[in-house]
């Protein structure tokens, strides 16, 4: 273990996890210190969470004004501020109502159960729902079974049943994959993948998913849990591409580190779940309804959504111009700031290099190097983040 990591361990806690042997003990902006007083820039933000950043001057007070009057009532009240960022999220993405939940999983989760119910409601018995090649949507049997990925699934079977799978940006192989199946009753999928590397669905594709879900009496299910909350420099990255889609899953950045989720509907999904149909009991809390609402605010208050187009697209350009010309480099892709530099060999010992040289960065799908700041990143941290990574992929590849 290299002397400037921390010695830390967790026996108590169970192992579910490969640590980078550091404990983080504060952070201002997009900085955070370890236990020892090490400084990190954190090109992470907890994976796509700390939209603003850590410690954020208008976000704190609000938390703490929030948990002096009411953290938590449960669903048997109206909580106000509920209705606050459900409206938000409708006047943004142009859908119709909110389901509030606690975590990207949970929100996967009814995405699920309203696409069954959809095709109950319709008379189908057995309804299927197409998912995608190299897809994660969380760790739940009903989400672990509609991610594509063989390692995540390993030692849980059986899985549920009732999917198809399909890869990414081919139309054709859609309409293959479901001809003459009239069990078919939503189409599910990432906007940029992330756990699977960071694999963006073309604007064209998207468009021609929206017209033949129409076509179809599909529900046109898009999870935005990683790569919406103005990631991409829109609110929500298929907004890109110009349509709208049936059923939002939401989570990671919208709380800006407090967990929270939500299903947003759009018209053909909005009336699906009725009393009894689905629950939860921490989700829509007054904390974490107050840090998505002030989270929007100020995001919106700083320009963070222009911030993240303008300087995702510093990063990645200066980034190519820092990789150009590298053998070992296949693809730099995304979009705003989310962001893989996927290399020809695994790179998994990549997060503790940077972790040592002050970067905090993960390794997705084995040889993707991911990038998720705070939205708040400047550009002159952005070249701080290529000054330390460019070098060690460099390194890396010269192994």
């Amino acid at each position: 273990m290299n002397a400037a990591l921390n010695t830390v361990a967790s026996p108590h806690v169970m192992n579910t996890y490969g640590r980078v042997p550091i404990a983080l003990s504060h952070g201002r902006g997009c900085r955070v210190w370890d236990t020892n007083g090490k400084e990190y820039l954190d090109a992470l933000a907890g994976i796509a969470v700390n939209t603003l950043g850590h410690g954020h001057p208008k976000l704190v007070p609000a938390l703490q004004d929030q948990v002096a009057k009411l953290i938590h009532s449960s669903n048997y009240y109206h909580v106000p501020n509920q209705e606050r960022l459900a409206q938000m999220l409708v006047e943004r993405s142009g859908m119709t109502n909110v389901f509030f939940c606690s975590t990207g999983l949970e929100a996967n989760e009814a995405a699920l159960k309203l696409a069954r119910k959809y095709g109950h409601d319709k008379g189908i018995e057995r309804p299927e729902i197409v998912v995608y090649e190299k897809a994660f949507h969380g760790r739940s049997i009903a989400t672990l079974s509609a991610t594509g990925n063989p390692k995540v699934q390993a030692g849980f079977g059986p899985l549920v049943e009732g999917f198809v799978r399909v890869p990414a940006n081919d139309i054709e192989a859609l309409k293959k994959a479901t001809e003459n199946n009239p069990n078919v009753v939503a189409v599910f999928f990432e906007t940029i993948q992330g756990e699977g590397g960071v694999n963006p669905m073309r604007a064209q594709y998207l468009k021609d998913v929206r017209a033949l879900c129409d076509q179809r009496d599909w529900l046109l299910m898009i999870d935005e849990v990683q790569c919406g909350m103005g990631r991409t420099g829109k609110w929500f990255a298929h907004q890109w591409a110009g349509i709208v889609p049936d059923v939002m899953p939401l989570a990671k950045g919208l709380g800006s580190g407090v967990p929270i989720g939500a299903v947003v509907a759009g018209p053909k999904a909005a009336n699906i779940f009725q009393p009894g149909n689905h629950g939860t009991t921490f989700g829509g809390n007054p904390l974490a309804m107050r840090a998505g609402v002030e989270t929007i605010r100020i995001m919106e208050e700083d320009g963070l959504l222009a911030n993240a187009e303008r300087v995702g697209a510093h990063l990645k350009s200066a980034l190519e111009k820092g990789l150009a010309g590298e053998v070992g480099l296949k693809e730099i892709r995304g979009q705003g700031l989310m962001l893989g530099v996927e290399l020809t060999k695994p790179c998994g010992v990549l997060t503790q290099r940077a972790a040592e040289a002050g970067l905090l960065i993960s390794v997705t799908a084995d040889t993707v190097v991911r990038l998720v700041p705070p939205l708040i990143l400047t550009t002159a941290e952005a070249d701080e983040i290529v000054a330390i990574l460019v070098p060690l992929i460099k390194a890396f590849l010269a192994e």
